[in-house]
C-alpha cells in the first residue's frame, strides 16, 4: 500500500480523534458563556433552538458550509442583532468555541504512528472541519495543515486533495489518503486519483455500497500504517 508513496493526507475528526464530544463540550460551554455575557440570548433561545438557527443558516446560505467558523460567527452575529448586542461579542464567542474546539484527545495510536510515518513521507492534515492542529496535542506532527475554509470547497470536493499536491509537487498516484468517511474520504480521494485507507474506528461501522467496493486497507487503529513503515 505504501509502496510509491510520498505523501500521505489525514483526516481530522473521527478519524484522528473522536469529534462529537468535542463539539458538543464546545457548545455548552459557548452557552454558559452567552448566559453570563449576553443573557437575553440566552432567556429566549435554548442551546437546541441555537443549533436550529446555525442550520437554517446553512441550508439558506449552501456557499458558506466549507467555512463552519464564518457560519457560527455570521449566525452569531445575527443573534446578537436580534437581542441588541454589540457584534464584538459575536467574535469573542467565536474565539472562545475554537479554543474549546481545539481541545481534543487523539486516539492512544495516532501520535506514535504519525510520529513513525513522519520520517518516510510528508503528512499533510485535510479536514471540512475548523479544529487548527497547531493548537491540538498534535502539534508540530503534521507538515501542513489544510481545511476546507482556506481552499474554498469541502470535500468530497477534490481542491483540498489538490492543494496538498501542489504544495509538495507530487502527482495524485503519489497520494495515500486516510479518512473515516467513505465518501467525503476514500470515494473522494480514489476521484482525485490518490489511493486510500478506510478508518473505521466503529467495529459496527458498514461500508455503504456495493458497488464501489471498499479500499483493501480497512484498518481500526493507525497501527497497520505504522507497523508498515517498521516492516
Amino acid at each position: 500500500m505504501l509502496e510509491g508513496i510520498r505523501l500521505i493526507s489525514f483526516d481530522l475528526d473521527d478519524c484522528l480523534w473522536p469529534c462529537r464530544p468535542v463539539i458538543r463540550r464546545a457548545e455548552r460551554r459557548l452557552y454558559r458563556w452567552l448566559e453570563h455575557h449576553a443573557p437575553r440570548v440566552t432567556e429566549a433561545m435554548s442551546l437546541e433552538a441555537m443549533w436550529e438557527h446555525r442550520e437554517r443558516f446553512m441550508a439558506a446560505h449552501p456557499e458558506l458550509v466549507h467555512d463552519l467558523t464564518l457560519v457560527r460567527l455570521r449566525t452569531l452575529q445575527e443573534v446578537m442583532e436580534r437581542f441588541g448586542y454589540p457584534q464584538a461579542l459575536a467574535e469573542e464567542a467565536t474565539a472562545l468555541f475554537r479554543r474549546e474546539r481545539n481541545r481534543v484527545e487523539p486516539y492512544a495510536d495516532v501520535a506514535p504512528a504519525l510520529r513513525a510515518l513522519r520520517r518516510r513521507f510528508l503528512l499533510v492534515s485535510v479536514t471540512n472541519g475548523n479544529a487548527q492542529v497547531e493548537e491540538t496535542p498534535l502539534a508540530g506532527l503534521f507538515h501542513l495543515d489544510l481545511t476546507s475554509a482556506e481552499v474554498g470547497a469541502a470535500k468530497p470536493d477534490p481542491a483540498l486533495f489538490r492543494a496538498a499536491a501542489d504544495w509538495a509537487g507530487v502527482e495524485p498516484a503519489q497520494m495515500l489518503h486516510v479518512g473515516d468517511d467513505p465518501e467525503r474520504d476514500v470515494l473522494a480521494a480514489r476521484r482525485a486519483g490518490l489511493r486510500a485507507v478506510w478508518v473505521r474506528r466503529r467495529p459496527e461501522a458498514a461500508w455503504p455500497w456495493r458497488e464501489p467496493p471498499p479500499p483493501r486497507w480497512v484498518i481500526s487503529t493507525l497501527a497497520p500504517l505504522q507497523a508498515a513503515v517498521a516492516g
